[in-house]
C-alpha cells in the first residue's frame, strides 16, 4: 500500500481540494501568461520577454524564469516555428521536470518506516504553519494505524506548546513537553527515548521557530541533533522545513536561511490556498534541489496533501 493509503492516490475530494486550493494561483498565472501571446500566432523573442515578466510575477523566481524561458529559446531556434497553442504544452512539460528532482523520492512513499522510529524533525519560522502540519501528519499518521508521539521542542512559546497539545488530543497521539524556557534538546531528547520504549512507529518534533540569529538557530538543532542521536544513531531521518506558500520570495529568504543552519531533506508548502504566489513551489524545488513533500491547500485535516508534481502541474494549467 502506498504511504498508509491516506496520502497516496488521491480521492476524487483530494483532487477537488487540490484545483480549488491553488484556484487563485491558477487565474493569476493564467491571466499573465494570456496577456504575454495575446495576439501572437507565433513564439517569438517578444513572446518570450513577455513570458518571462509573466512567471517572475508569479513568483517562480527570478534564476528558475530564466532556466525556462532558455529551454523555450532553444526549443524555438531548433523547431524554428512554435504558435502559442503549443506553448502551454511545453511550459508544462518543462516545469514539471524542473520538480523532478530527486531519483530516490518516490511520490507515493516519502517516508521510510522500515526505520522504527522513524524521526522527522520539523522547522519553520513562527507563523507558517509548521504546528498545524505536524497535527495534520499526525492525524493522518495514526488514522493510518501507525503509533506516533509529539515533542514540543519549541519551549520558547507558549502558545506553541499549547496548539500542539491541541492536535495532540485531537489526532489521539501522545505528547511530550516540559516547562516553558526548559531546553528544547532536553524534550526531543524525552521524546525519543520514550518512542523507542513504547515501540512507536513516528516521532514528530517541534522546533523554535526563530531567525533573528542564525548562530542560535544552527546551535539548537545542532544539539537537538546530537541528543536524538544519543538514543536513535541515524536520527533523524527527515528534516521537513514547512515554508508559507502566500509570503512568495520571502519563502525563498526562508528555505535559504535554514538550510544553511541545518540539513534540510524535504519541504512543506502551507497556505496555498490563500495567495496566488503558488508558483514559489516551482521555485524553492528548483532551486534549493530538495524535494516538496507535502502541500497544504486548506484548513481541514485532509488539505495537507502528498505533493505530486503532476497533479501540481495540471492544477495549475
Amino acid at each position: 500500500m502506498a504511504l498508509f493509503g491516506l496520502f497516496g492516490s488521491k480521492s476524487r475530494e483530494e483532487k477537488k481540494a487540490l484545483e480549488e486550493g491553488l484556484q487563485k494561483t491558477k487565474v493569476g498565472l493564467f491571466e499573465k501568461l494570456s496577456r504575454a501571446v495575446a495576439g501572437k500566432s507565433k513564439v517569438d523573442e517578444t513572446t518570450l520577454d513577455d513570458l518571462e515578466e509573466a512567471l517572475i510575477e508569479s513568483d517562480i523566481g527570478v534564476e528558475t524564469t530564466l532556466k525556462i524561458i532558455e529551454r523555450l529559446e532553444k526549443r524555438v531556434a531548433r523547431d524554428k516555428f512554435m504558435n502559442s497553442s503549443e506553448l502551454n504544452s511545453i511550459l508544462r512539460s518543462e516545469i514539471e521536470d524542473l520538480l523532478n528532482i530527486d531519483d530516490n523520492y518516490t511520490e507515493q512513499e516519502p517516508f521510510d518506516f522500515s526505520k522504527k522510529p522513524y524521526v522527522i524533525l520539523v522547522v519553520g519560522v513562527n507563523g507558517v504553519g509548521k504546528t498545524t502540519t505536524i497535527g495534520k501528519l499526525a492525524a493522518k499518521l495514526k488514522a493510518s494505524g501507525k503509533e506516533v508521539i509529539l515533542g514540543a521542542s519549541d519551549t520558547f512559546r507558549a502558545a506553541a506548546v499549547e496548539q500542539l497539545t491541541i492536535w495532540s488530543e485531537r489526532a489521539g497521539v501522545p505528547i511530550v513537553k516540559q516547562n516553558m524556557g526548559s531546553d528544547p534538546a532536553s524534550v526531543a531528547f524525552d521524546t525519543v527515548s520514550k518512542a523507542v520504549a513504547t515501540s512507536a512507529d513516528v516521532v514528530l518534533i517541534d522546533t523554535a521557530g526563530r531567525l533573528h540569529n542564525k548562530v542560535n538557530l544552527m546551535n539548537e538543532l545542532t544539539k537537538i541533533r546530537n541528543v536524538v542521536r544519543k538514543v536513535i544513531p541515524d536520527a533523524p531521518h527527515e528534516v521537513l522545513l514547512v515554508l508559507d506558500g502566500s509570503t512568495g520570495q520571502n519563502a525563498f529568504l526562508q528555505a535559504k536561511e535554514f538550510t544553511k543552519a541545518t540539513d534540510v531533506t524535504a519541504l512543506a508548502v502551507t497556505k496555498l490556498d490563500g495567495t496566488a504566489k503558488g508558483g514559489v513551489v516551482i521555485g524553492i524545488s528548483d532551486q534549493f534541489k530538495i524535494p516538496v513533500k507535502f502541500i497544504g491547500v486548506g484548513e481541514k485535516i485532509e488539505d495537507l496533501q502528498l505533493f505530486n508534481k503532476k497533479e501540481f502541474v495540471e492544477s495549475l494549467f
